[in-house]
């Protein structure tokens, strides 16, 4: 196995490291590197079933016959738990803390709190060690802290703004406190920022209205987004761990290095990072207050990076929001279903 040194220098600080991807054979590498969960979505799983086909094929048998959403769910379910085995030893040996392996919820269902509290515990139920991940829209916030208050670990995802990673943390919060009043043990709880779909949604707004911003600046929005978020939540004493996701670069690693973090790190991001040379903490620099003015030159970013500017109603029509969603339908959870079994 090939060794990343900054993976496993990564993996001894406060921060712990998963891997964003559906692809079963590279499952141990990942662990040998220090991984401790794993953060699929519908369009991960399609990527991994369509790519490795024959693999994946005799593990789908009770898809068999299904169609439409069904037969998505099931396929999904079937790929999952066959990754949450790979994992439940971390799980176990950490009481809980570590070795999840995510399951969305359908992203059709993105409005719709009880569609999503049913499926998030139909997921919940596939292995101990599944984290339910739940889109961060108003309907979603509410089925998370539903779901938290019942025990299930719970991710918030399709989130690039530091009001909906603080929404999740606390939405979280209240799910966990009824659950300990309730005499349950609570889940984990993780609050997602994807900090390199934020960068290229306002990569877009700027070219789009001629703002004068530095490509050098817009690619450090997500990381001034989510420490944003880390510091407000630490602030308010919410258990939720913040989970970096989305990267465009090693440099969004390299940046938040030593935080108290999970990383969902691609393919790509790992291969980037095993050419670091440099082992340092960079949580606690800020971004610079001059890229910050840079940045409030685009509307998108002041209602992404202040709490105050995106209302939790508003966060189904964010842009980067609706642009992932989309995808997650219609590449992702859609051609799950039209897969031949």
């Amino acid at each position: 196995m090939v060794t990343n040194k900054y993976l496993k220098w990564l993996s001894e600080t406060d921060g712990y490291w998963w891997t964003d991807s559906a692809e079963y054979d590279t499952m141990d590498q990942a662990i040998e590197n220090g991984a401790t969960g794993v953060t699929t979505n519908p369009i991960l799983v399609q990527k991994s079933l369509y790519a490795f086909s024959d693999f994946w094929r005799p593990y789908l048998k009770s898809a068999e016959g299904l169609s439409g959403d069904e037969k998505a769910e099931e396929i999904i379910r079937c790929i999952t738990v066959e990754i949450a085995k790979k994992f439940q030893p971390i799980y176990e040996a950490t009481n809980g803390v570590q070795g999840y392996v995510c399951a969305q919820v359908n992203p059709k269902k993105q409005g719709d709190t009880a569609a999503m509290i049913e499926m998030g515990r139909r997921l919940a139920a596939w292995a101990p060690n599944i984290a339910v991940k739940v889109p961060a829209t108003a309907a979603g916030l509410r089925a998370i802290e539903e779901l938290a208050a019942e025990g299930i670990t719970t991710v918030g995802t399709v989130s690039f703004t530091t009001p909906q990673a603080v929404a999740i943390a606390a939405a979280q919060q209240r799910g966990i406190d009824r659950c300990r009043a309730a005499g349950k043990k609570p889940g984990a709880a993780f609050s997602v920022i994807m900090v390199g779909r934020l960068d290229d949604y306002l990569r877009d707004v700027a070219k789009d209205m001629q703002a004068d911003v530095a490509e050098s600046d817009i690619i450090q929005a997500g990381t001034a987004a989510i420490k944003k978020a880390q510091a407000i939540c630490t602030e308010r004493g919410y258990e939720a761990k913040l989970m970096p996701a989305g990267m465009r670069g090693g440099y969004h690693a390299v940046a938040l290095a030593g935080a108290d973090m999970t990383f969902s790190l691609s393919a790509g991001i790992l291969t980037a990072l095993g050419k670091e040379t440099e082992f340092a903490f960079h949580m606690q620099e800020a971004v610079s207050a001059e890229t910050i003015a840079n940045l409030n030159k685009i509307p998108e970013f002041v209602r992404a990076y202040n709490v105050e500017n995106l209302a939790e109603e508003e966060f189904i029509r964010f842009g980067a929001s609706q642009r992932t969603l989309s995808q997650f339908v219609e590449a992702g959870w859609n051609s799950i279903a039209a897969f031949k079994l």
